[in-house]
């Protein structure tokens, strides 16, 4: 049996109880209909062969004028019963009838020299048969039996109560699967959020299969924890390391004499200072403690423009003067500033602007660089991408920008795109989705 991808364990699982307890429905009641046939047979001839007896005894035991009217009480909902003084020649019998003319006359004996005779009402239905018997006078009384709805009305209403036990036994099998399954739910859960967070170990329950799972999670959880913790204090204390002779070396370098030299340098150490930042910023970015917040993003993204124009770079800002939502403002801010900076750097000039468009916010950044081939656009996103055939070669940093931008942009559960635009340079657009009760503000 195939089962589509989308179908989770809990469906697949219900989906084969449902099937098999569908076949075993199917099958059981299949058996128990042919089997109860005969059954029925012999009590539908117990019931004819003793209404007949009644109605031969009481119709001879009358006068011929008063058995018209005697019939006429004798006939019931299942059987119908009429005399006439004469009859024709009875019709051959069917074959299917015979088995039961001769139970009629096996429960009655005294009907086999009554010359009784049975027929279908119509071919192939047993649930209407008419039929003939002879009295003692040669008169004869005819017959007819019938009852409401036949056979498959039977055999549905029985499969209607077969059925309760059925659905009862898949609901709770059903129920049963899910408490079953539900710690692999947790489980999964607890996946998605791994090495984002704070360490979260899972209570050891379900089956054996399942224990033993969960508990290999909690141990490489707690591995991998202790790899990101043990790696995050490394980078700080590297990052303190290293930023004490940068900043001896800045001291140092206002006692060089020659003002070209002084510059490259402080170029250099500047430069320096960019890369360790952005390794930093880069390698500790998977444990963000650090909560969303209600922020306002028109000022938090002015502000960004307002240092960059304060040091005489060529910056413009379009957005509302207010637009709050909930955000990590430290990873955005330093994503904008990361924009704003390759827009320089590639382009001499940067168009940031803000807006809200129906659920979401977006924020662009515009340059009039050479672009980005359209084939890696991708590819500037991974960390260390360098596209020096399509950017100047004097490249800063260590590739590690865009990266940045783009794991701020996934803690914010936004999306990241970059186009070519029409009129020449690179847009980098920012997509954050608002929440529902904030969208409909």
């Amino acid at each position: 049996m195939h089962f589509r991808g989308s179908l989770g364990l809990v469906g697949r699982i219900f989906a084969i109880l449902l099937l098999t307890l569908t076949l075993e429905f199917a099958v059981g009641t299949l058996i128990y209909e042919r089997a109860s046939q005969l059954s029925l047979q012999d009590d539908e001839a117990r019931r004819l062969a003793e209404h007949l007896v009644i109605a031969r005894k009481l119709l001879a035991e009358q006068p011929a004028v008063e058995r018209h009217a005697l019939g006429l009480q004798l006939t019931t909902d299942r059987y119908d019963v009429h005399w006439l003084p004469a009859s024709p020649p009875p019709p051959p019998l069917a074959p299917e009838l015979e088995r039961m003319r001769r139970q009629i006359i096996d429960w009655e004996p005294s009907l086999e020299r009554s010359r009784l005779w049975l027929r279908l009402a119509s071919p192939g239905r047993l649930s209407q048969i008419n039929g003939g018997l002879q009295l003692p006078d040669g008169t004869w009384l005819y017959f007819g039996m019938h009852h409401s709805g036949g056979k498959w009305a039977f055999t549905i209403g029985r499969m209607g109560l077969a059925l309760i036990p059925v659905l009862a036994l898949l609901i709770a099998g059903g129920v049963l699967i899910r408490k079953t399954l539900a710690p692999l739910r947790d489980l999964t859960h607890a996946t998605e959020t791994i090495g984002l967070g704070d360490e979260v170990i899972l209570p050891e329950a379900g089956t054996n299969d399942v224990r033993n799972l969960i508990r290999a999670f909690n141990v490489m959880q707690t591995r991998i924890h202790r790899l990101i913790d043990e790696r995050t204090e490394t980078l700080a204390a590297v990052g303190h390391d290293m930023r004490t002779p940068l900043a001896r070396l800045q001291l140092r370098l206002e006692t060089v004499q020659d003002g070209d030299i002084r510059e490259a340098m402080g170029e250099d150490l500047e430069e320096m200072g960019a890369m360790i930042e952005s390794l930093l910023a880069f390698l500790g970015g998977e444990k963000n403690n650090e909560p969303a917040v209600r922020t306002d993003l028109a000022v938090m993204v002015a502000t960004v423009v307002d240092a960059f124009q304060d040091h005489g770079d060529d910056v413009e800002y379009a957005g509302p003067d207010h637009m709050e939502m909930a955000v990590h403002a430290l990873p955005l801010r330093r994503a904008v500033r990361n924009l704003i900076e390759n827009a320089l750097h590639y382009g001499q000039r940067a168009r940031v602007t803000l807006e809200r468009k129906r659920e979401e916010v977006l924020i662009r950044v515009d340059d009039d660089g050479p672009g980005i081939p359209r084939d890696r656009l991708e590819e500037v996103l991974k960390p260390f991408a360098r596209l020096d055939t399509a950017r100047q070669r004097n490249t800063r940093g260590l590739g590690l920008g865009l990266a940045i931008v783009h794991k701020a942009v996934e803690l914010e559960g936004g999306t990241l795109t970059l186009a070519n635009r029409p009129e020449g340079g690179l847009r980098v657009e920012i997509c954050l989705i608002l929440p529902k009760a904030a969208a409909k503000g």
